[in-house]
Order: C-alpha cells, then sequence, then structure tokens
C-alpha cells in the first residue's frame, strides 16, 4: 500500500500527473486489466505517451504504440500455442529489443517468465529446464546449443515475426474480449550462481505502485529519461530497470553486450540522461584514457546507478572523478529486491557505503543469535519490505527473523546510518583464529594503482585452518610483494595473503560478479606470470 509519502514522490518523479479525461480512462482500464505488471506497464504507457521512445537497441526501435501494437501480435501467438496462466515460456537472449518483446508479451498472456542466464552452461540450462518445465523457450539463435540438452519448442529473437504472423483479436485493442482482467504471471530469475548451480527465484506479484515509490524515494528518476541500460535484462538489477521504465515513460536504450566504449557511444548517439550499469562496466570506464572519455559526448548524462556486485570505494571514487558527481549505488538482491541506496552525498562521504533503506524498507543488523548490535559492529543484515521474493522453485527460502530476511551479506551500520557491506556470510574467513572479511581486504588491493580486478579467497590451511589468496589483474611490474606490504600497511598482519596469483582477468557473472568457485587453480611457480583465467563479465 502506497503511503502519503509515497505518493508525494510519485507525483515529483511525475508517475503520476494530470492528463486528459480519455487518457486517463485508457491508462485506468488497462492498469485495471493487467496490473502492475510488465504488461500493464507498457500498455499505460502506450496510452499516456504514444508517440515516444519506448525502446531501442543498434538495430531496432520502437516507440510506446509501436511496442504496443506489436506485443499485441505476440501475445495473440504465445496464445495460439496455448501459452497462458499456469504454463511459462523460458528467455534466452542477450539485451535487445526482441527480448522485450517477447518478455512482455508473455506478461500480457499472463504466464509465468523463466528468465534464463547466457553465462549458465548447457548442463546447468538442461537441468533449469527439467525442473521448470516451460512449454515455449524464446532464444537467440547463437544461444541454441545451450538449449539442446532441454526437451523445449524454441522459437528463435529472428523469427518472431512467424509467431506475431497470428492475426490480432483485437486491432482496435477496446473490443469485450480485450478488455478481460489477465492473470498475472510471475518472473523467474535465477540466482547468480557464483558459487554453485543456480536456483530459480520467484518475484512476487506487485499488488501497487509501492515499489515504484520506494526506489523513486532515493533513486531520483525523472519522467521523461532515456536509460541506457548497460546491465543483463535476465538479472534483476536490469530487469527491475526494465520494469520502472514505462511508468517514468522512460525510453531504454540497449546493446547485446557492453564494453566500455560501447556504453558510452549508445550514451552518446541515444541522448541518454540514465546510465544503469554494473561495478565492473563503470571501472573500466573511468580508466578510459580522458581523451577517450571526452571523445563522447554525454553532457546529458545526470545519473550514474550501480548495482549487481559490490562497488568499492575506489571505484566509487574514479567514477565521480571521470564522470562528476552523479553516481548512485544500489544494494539489493534477487531475493531481497533493493535493500539500500547510496546518494551522491553518501558516496562523497562515505565512498565505499551501500547507501540508506528507501521509504517502506527496514535494514537491521543481528549477531549470531538474533540480537541487533551497536552502530560500526559487524553482523548479518537483515531486511525487510514490500516486495520480497516468494521463495526459491526447488522449495526451499532464505533464513527469517522477526518478519525480517537475511541477505546472505555481512555488514555494519554507521552512526548516520549508513550501510556497508563487508562480504557474504559463507566468505569469512578464520584464519589462525582471526576473522578476515575478504571484501575489506580486496578494497585495500584495489586502491593500488596498477591493480585493475581484485579477488580475495580463503583456502584450507594445515596450520591456520585457512589461508588467504590475493587473484589480481595487474598492470605489467606489479609484484606479489608489492601487494602484500600495500596490504600491510593498511590492515592487521593475518590479513596479509600468503599467496598472491596473478590473472589475465578474474572470473565473472554477466552482472560482474567474481565466480570464486572458479579461483581453485593453485598458484603457478611464478606470481608474476598470469594463469589466464577467463573473464565472463560482458
Amino acid at each position: 500500500m502506497t503511503s502519503p509519502r509515497g505518493y508525494a514522490v510519485l507525483v515529483r518523479a511525475g508517475v503520476l500527473r494530470p492528463g486528459r479525461p480519455d487518457v486517463l480512462a485508457r491508462t485506468g482500464l488497462r492498469l485495471w486489466r493487467y496490473g502492475p505488471t510488465l504488461a500493464g506497464g507498457y500498455a499505460v504507457a502506450a496510452a499516456r505517451v504514444p508517440d515516444r521512445l519506448a525502446v531501442a537497441d543498434q538495430s531496432a526501435s520502437r516507440t510506446f504504440a509501436e511496442l504496443d501494437r506489436r506485443v499485441r501480435l505476440l501475445a495473440a501467438g504465445l496464445a495460439e500455442r496455448g501459452i497462458g496462466p499456469g504454463t511459462s515460456v523460458a528467455l534466452l537472449a542477450h539485451n535487445s529489443v526482441a527480448f522485450v518483446e517477447a518478455l512482455v508479451a508473455v506478461s500480457r498472456v499472463g504466464a509465468d517468465a523463466l528468465l534464463l542466464s547466457t553465462f549458465l552452461s548447457a548442463e546447468q540450462t538442461a537441468n533449469l529446464l527439467a525442473g521448470q518445465r516451460p512449454r515455449l523457450a524464446v532464444a537467440d539463435p547463437e544461444l541454441l546449443p545451450l538449449l539442446a540438452g532441454g526437451d523445449v519448442p524454441v522459437v528463435t529473437t529472428d523469427a518472431l515475426d512467424q509467431l506475431a504472423g497470428v492475426a490480432d483479436p483485437s486491432p482496435s485493442g477496446t473490443s469485450t474480449r480485450t478488455w478481460r482482467p489477465v492473470a498475472r504471471g510471475r518472473l523467474v530469475v535465477l540466482t547468480s550462481g557464483t558459487t554453485g548451480t543456480p536456483k530459480g527465484a520467484r518475484r512476487p506479484v506487485l499488488r501497487g505502485l509501492g515499489a515504484a515509490a520506494s526506489v523513486l524515494s532515493r533513486l531520483r528518476l525523472q519522467f521523461g529519461d532515456r536509460m541506457m541500460i548497460a546491465s543483463p535484462l535476465f538479472h534483476t538489477w536490469g530487469l527491475a530497470m526494465l520494469q520502472l521504465a514505462p511508468a517514468l515513460g522512460a525510453g531504454v536504450v540497449l546493446r547485446r553486450r557492453a564494453d566500455a566504449e560501447v556504453v558510452l557511444d549508445a550514451v552518446a548517439g541515444e541522448r541518454c540522461t540514465v546510465l544503469i550499469a554494473v561495478p565492473v562496466i563503470l571501472d573500466r570506464m573511468a580508466r578510459l584514457e580522458r581523451a577517450v572519455r571526452d571523445g563522447y559526448d554525454r553532457q546529458g548524462l545526470r545519473m550514474i546507478a550501480s548495482s549487481g556486485s559490490a562497488l568499492t570505494a575506489e571505484c566509487a571514487v574514479r567514477v565521480r572523478e571521470a564522470f562528476g558527481d552523479v553516481l548512485y549505488n544500489v544494494y539489493g538482491s534477487t531475493e531481497n529486491s533493493w535493500v539500500t541506496i547510496a546518494d551522491p552525498a553518501d558516496l562523497r562521504e562515505a565512498p565505499g557505503t551501500a547507501g540508506r533503506p528507501p521509504i517502506g524498507t527496514a535494514v537491521t543488523v543481528l549477531d549470531a543469535d538474533g540480537r541487533p548490535v551497536p552502530p560500526s559492529t559487524v553482523g548479518r543484515i537483515f531486511v525487510h519490505n514490500d516486495v520480497p521474493f516468494d521463495g526459491y522453485t526447488d522449495g526451499s527460502d532464505r533464513p527469517r527473523h522477526g518478519g525480517l530476511m537475511a541477505t546472505g551479506d555481512l555488514g555494519f551500520l554507521d552512526p548516520a546510518g549508513r550501510l556497508t557491506v563487508v562480504g557474504r556470510d559463507d566468505d569469512l574467513v578464520i584464519s589462525g583464529a582471526e576473522k578476515v572479511y575478504p571484501l575489506e581486504v580486496e578494497q585495500v588491493i584495489s586502491t593500488l594503482p596498477a591493480v585493475r580486478e581484485v579477488a580475495v579467497i580463503g583456502i584450507p590451511d594445515a596450520d591456520l585452518g585457512q589461508r588467504l589468496v590475493a587473484y589480481v589483474a595487474g598492470e605489467p611490474g606489479l609484484t606479489a610483494a608489492d601487494v602484500q606490504d600495500h596490504v600491510r600497511g593498511h590492515l592487521a598482519r593475518f590479513a596479509v595473503p600468503k599467496e598472491v596469483v596473478f590473472v589475465d582477468a578474474l572470473p565473472r557473472t554477466p552482472t560482474g560478479k567474481v565466480v570464486r568457485r572458479l579461483l581453485t587453480s593453485p598458484p603457478g611457480p611464478s606470481p608474476d606470470t598470469g594463469s589466464g583465467l577467463p573473464c565472463s563479465a560482458c
């Protein structure tokens, strides 16, 4: 339920605004039919701002009216294949107009959408399909090998015209059949799977505009913004921004793959006002030569929002120096949605912070016995908001305590009420009876100018129980002693990595999270020679 403060936020952002009576009637009717789903959001936007850009990629673009017409045709094609309430459709694709069209069409017929990661292996994908049993899959042609192990009919994204070839049952959009209420399908998003096989997490069916009001209370998006979403739409971060866009009449700009210059080119070429990205992409953008960055017009870029993985203090400072005081940091997860949001003022005062909870969200840090800890004391992070997930598709759930859900992370609240995340609760390393938080060590190592990427893990040790190993992608000439001496100058002796392994790049998920289970190769004979671990960041 939206609070008075929430309504004020929605008015300020332009989500709620006056309009012509006939337009208000159409938007109300569409919202009544589809609810606050993707289908509802885009149907309402088509009535409010039909001629505004809805979505664009390298080769196609759609206004809200064009997208609405296209989605109606695709929904008819899905219905002809028996897709509707109680069924599901798997989507396996890179960011594109076709992905958005297919996803909104699935929502429009009331089916569930299973969002598959392009990062998974064919075996993992087959296991997920066997568990979820979708009736249809929509996939990019080049990703079809990932579906080879699943017995599911497939429509490729370049063949959606065939699916949309079914006669539109209601071209005018006003027939009695059109305006029956539609069941609200769920979005099933995969966990990141950085430590094992990912699981499906059922996102809740929204019941109003409270979720939008909460996010917009801290993330100052505006009506008519144009968003470059450089995070995968199959992940919670990119998906959340796609869901929010139509309420703001915001155009979404997509690229199939994102690297630093591709993103900057899209921001400049599409005149984007907002960039939605993951930290690894932002760091690479900020590390570009100034002359290269300045070659792309970004004068209209007034907001950069980061999420999907940890934003280090060093990265926050680097991005602010490169792009101005426009950075926001959103901390959340597939299971918890948003938790806290740091605005530019927070990041100026505490560059490593995850920020403060938005309206309607409560954050508490508890000890092992479930008691709140004092400020600046590390404990387990618990959160309550209006949109926690509905559990994993295998029937399991996250730990809960007194109406709060665990995020799975450790952190602390500072005296100003800002949250700092120090790492996963299962990443804590006990070395020689001392507790070490790998993220704290990573933050220190990342301040070395010659370090591009770093991950620190604990591995079994006969004497210490566990010992720290740092995996570092750095510039030529950087040595293990440089890394260890730098840590020694900032942290306790037991936090100094016993070994430093130099790699070309860290293995990452498409959202930039380091896949720590792949950091298992033993150090080579010389710590200054790269081990060549693959990078799958983008």
